[in-house]
């Protein structure tokens, strides 16, 4: 699978799932790092047919809004810390894995998983 993570999220995390074997890129290996504006992600996304990994619920709006991004990891876990969320994500990715192939959107926070949205 193929993630762009969020300035939001650790670059750390980025690291871990490419270590599972996914294509990654997270906003500081853009040129804009931190900067990178929520339309350059989607756009990014979109061209490159990636999942917008985030906690921003702008993503989830324009998703809903826009159909786009076209598929979405939204993180709602609240404040945690990053090794409680990197050690989530990783204990969780094969159930991640499996819900896009079902979903475009899916929520993860501390208790599940949820798959919300039918591919379309």
């Amino acid at each position: 699978m193929k993630f762009i993570i969020d300035a939001q999220l650790l670059y750390k995390l980025s690291l871990l799932i490419k270590e599972k074997g996914h294509d990654v890129i997270h906003t500081d290996n853009l040129p804009r790092k931190e900067k990178t504006t929520d339309k350059e992600i989607r756009d990014i996304a979109q061209q490159e047919k990636r999942i917008v990994t985030t906690k921003d619920t702008d993503f989830l709006n324009s998703f809903y809004l826009q159909k786009n991004p076209q598929r979405l990891l939204i993180i709602t876990t609240g404040n945690i810390t990053n090794n409680k969320l990197c050690d989530l994500i990783l204990a969780n990715i094969e159930k991640i894995e499996e819900l896009f192939n079902d979903c475009n959107l899916v929520e993860l926070n501390n208790q599940e998983i949820i798959g919300h949205e039918t591919k379309f």
